[in-house]
């Protein structure tokens, strides 16, 4: 069965195309959920508009499907908490020019 800690290296390598980070460091992982040979993901966008929703979203369930002991993977895109850069990692800010 695949690990929490397999699945967020795994998602440290999905990017926002427009920013150099990836989305765990940015805080756009909100949760993650591994039933049997099912790993369901909550994230969120930076911006309620972002143009690059479904390619991010697409990319994120490639590669945990990719992931073996991985079947399925579901992506939910939610908007609730609403992002902000408080979420990023310290590198992520520092990267950024927030700090």
């Amino acid at each position: 069965m695949v690990t929490q800690e397999e699945v967020m290296n795994t998602l440290k390598q999905c990017y926002d195309p427009e920013i150099p980070v990836n989305i765990v460091d940015l805080g756009l992982i909100y949760d993650v959920e591994i039933q049997d040979k099912t790993v369901t993901v909550d994230m969120t966008l930076t911006a309620r508009g972002c143009p690059m929703h479904s390619l991010i979203a697409r990319d994120v369930k490639q590669k945990l499907q990719s992931l073996a002991g991985v079947e399925t993977a579901n992506v939910n895109v939610v908007w609730d908490p609403p992002w902000t850069p408080e979420r990023m990692s310290d590198e992520a800010k520092r990267r950024l020019g927030f700090t």
